[in-house]
């Protein structure tokens, strides 16, 4: 089905959407999101814009009076850690306005995202299709194709069912969500001059206190050190419970972060544990959740052999 952004009013009922615009200047992004928005006014449908801040204010001023309101939110404070947009931004907003359609524009990737940060957000975006399957919801997501890297253009392709761009709308011949998810499942790199810890359920005040007492030194703010501590005792306890018994701690500076990781011998089975919101279920997707909520980037690999959960926090 062919789902412009400008008329997704005639989807059926049920039905998600969430096409990718490709453009190339300021011209087409603007071509591309306004009719969006000015079409979810007209129709009164609820309408949110998360996009990075030098975006919002054209984007206001081209709306005019349409842009009253609209929810208008910085992506690049708001989505700074990517595990946290679908939870914190997207399903926070949808699940407010349930009465019907609800449209979002949702920018996570643009030029400036680190290394380490791109391939929560390419994960993202595939898994925006499976925690948004059946609702009626359409979210359009932007895409910088002059300043980002061909590959990010290229999964952009495999996470959206739908194109736009320069020459039109159509349906990608890419789309594979599923790819995406398990292509960036990807063992984490060995970290520099990492110092470890081993512990299990009855080591936990000494994890915790391990952790705080390195992330200090390696000079993590005393506020961000209270928000890694939560962190790590979240993680740590679902080692303890849910991943074998026991696991491992590391800390390390590195880039202008400081880094935790918890490794244990668990493996996670759901590719939204810790993306659903308020999840009080017993699986440890709560811990990850709340961990998503305090840190700047949380990075997992997940499998047969175990699963490592890596926390970044800015000096």
């Amino acid at each position: 089905m062919s789902q412009r952004p400008g008329g997704p009013g005639r989807l059926p009922r049920g039905a998600f959407a969430h096409p990718a615009l490709l453009y190339r200047d300021d011209g087409e992004y603007l071509a591309g999101t306004v009719p969006f928005v000015r079409a979810g006014r007209e129709a009164g449908e609820p309408v949110a814009v998360a996009v990075p801040g030098a975006r919002l204010g054209a984007l206001r001023a081209a709306l005019g009076p349409a842009a009253d309101g609209v929810t208008w939110l910085d992506m690049s404070e708001a989505g700074r850690n990517p595990g946290r947009i679908i939870p914190g931004v997207l399903r926070e907003f949808a699940d407010r306005h349930t009465a019907g359609r609800v449209r979002i524009i949702g920018e996570p990737v643009w030029p400036g995202r680190s290394v380490a940060e791109y391939p929560a957000c390419a994960q993202h975006e595939a898994l925006i299709n499976l925690a948004f399957e059946g609702r009626e919801v359409s979210i359009l997501c932007p895409y910088d194709v002059a300043g980002l890297p061909p590959a990010a253009i290229a999964d952009a392709r495999a996470t959206h069912p739908v194109v736009i761009d320069h020459r039109g709308e159509h349906v990608s011949g890419d789309y594979a969500p599923d790819r995406i998810v398990r292509a960036y499942n990807r063992p984490l790199p060995e970290p520099p001059g990492a110092v470890s810890m081993s512990f299990d359920l009855d080591a936990l005040p000494l994890v915790r206190e391990f952790a705080c007492r390195h992330a200090a030194r390696l000079g993590l703010a005393a506020d961000a050190v209270g928000d890694l501590e939560l962190a790590v005792n979240e993680l740590a306890a679902n080692s303890c419970l849910h991943g074998g018994g026991a696991g491992t701690a590391r800390l390390w500076a590195e880039d202008g972060h400081v880094l935790c990781e918890i490794r244990d011998a668990g493996t996670i089975a759901d590719p939204l544990a810790g993306r659903h919101p308020s999840d009080m279920r017993p699986n440890g997707g709560r811990g990850i959740l709340m961990v998503n909520q305090v840190a700047d980037l949380v990075r997992v690999h997940t499998g047969p052999d175990g699963t490592a959960v890596r926390v970044y926090m800015r000096k």
